[in-house]
C-alpha cells in the first residue's frame, strides 16, 4: 500500500533514493522495482533487518531490473550519515509527526538532496487525525507515538522555510480513516472487536484484489477523509555566480 503517488513523483532508473524512516520498506521496495539505487534508513534495527531480507529476496526473484541497488541501514534522521547532495530523491512517509525536531529533519533532508532533486513528504491528515486523538488517548500517548497534527498549510510553510519549492499535494487512503476511528473507539490494542475485525477484512480484500468499486470510492472520498496528506517539492538550483 503506497502513499506516494509515483505518477506525480517521477522516478527514473538509476536515481539515488533515500527512504527516510522506511519502516517496513513499502516505498523502498517500489523504488527498487523501478530501477533506483535505494537506501532504506530507519532507527528501528529489527525493521531494518527485515527490509534487508526482503531486498535480498527481491534480488533473488529478479524483481529489480539490472543496475538497481538496495541497502538497508540503521540511522538517525537528525544526523544522516551521508555527504551533502547525495540523493536525487528523498521520501519520508508517516515519520515527521513522530519527531520533536521536525525542522531539523527537514534541514537534513535538504542537505543530502541534490539541487533539482525531489522530495515526497506524507503525514496523517489533520481532520481524520483529530478524530483519532479525540476518541483515544492511547492512540497517540505512547512512546514513539504521534506528537503533533499537521495542518496542510503549516506543513507547506515549513517545507518552504527549509528552502524547498512545493509543486503538488493530494490526500490518500480514505478507506483507512474509518478503520482507525473504529480502532480508537473500541481500543487501539483490541483487534477482536467485531467491527474492527470486519473492517480489517475489507481492507485486506481491497489491497489484495484492488476491485474497481473500492478504487473509485476511495478516489472520490480521498479529498474528504483521506487518512494521509502528501506533499511533493523540489530543491531549487542555486543561481549561477557571475565569475567576472
Amino acid at each position: 500500500m503506497l502513499t506516494v503517488d509515483f505518477s506525480r513523483f517521477p522516478l527514473a532508473p538509476g536515481d539515488r533514493v533515500l527512504d527516510l524512516g522506511c519502516g517496513a520498506g513499502r516505498h523502498a521496495f517500489e523504488c527498487y522495482r523501478r530501477g533506483a539505487q535505494v537506501v532504506a534508513l530507519d532507527q528501528n534495527g529489527e525493521e531494518i533487518r527485515e527490509v534487508a531480507k526482503w531486498f535480498a529476496a527481491m534480488k533473488e526473484a529478479g524483481e529489480a531490473p539490472a543496475g538497481a541497488t538496495a541497502t538497508a541501514m540503521e540511522g538517525d534522521a537528525l544526523a544522516l550519515p551521508f555527504p551533502d547532495e547525495s540523493f536525487d530523491v528523498v521520501i519520508i512517509s508517516e515519520v515527521m509527526e513522530h519527531i520533536p525536531d521536525d525542522k531539523g529533519v527537514l534541514a537534513e533532508m535538504v542537505r543530502v538532496l541534490k539541487p533539482g532533486g525531489r522530495i515526497a513528504i506524507t503525514v496523517p491528515r489533520y481532520g481524520p487525525e483529530k478524530v483519532c486523538w479525540a476518541l483515544s488517548d492511547a492512540y497517540h500517548e505512547v512512546e514513539g507515538g504521534h506528537i503533533r497534527i499537521y495542518k496542510a498549510d503549516e506543513l507547506l510553510a515549513k517545507i518552504r522555510e527549509a528552502g524547498l519549492k512545493p509543486y503538488g499535494t493530494h490526500h490518500a487512503h480514505a478507506l483507512h480513516s474509518p478503520y482507525w476511528w473504529l480502532k480508537c473507539a473500541f481500543g487501539v490494542d483490541n483487534d477482536k472487536a467485531l467491527p474492527v475485525k470486519a473492517y480489517h477484512k475489507l481492507l485486506v480484500w481491497d489491497i489484495m484484489k484492488k476491485p474497481l468499486a473500492t478504487r473509485v470510492a476511495e478516489q472520490a472520498l480521498n479529498p474528504l477523509i483521506g487518512k494521509s496528506f502528501v506533499a511533493y517539492a523540489t530543491k531549487p538550483h542555486l543561481p549561477s555566480v557571475d565569475a567576472r
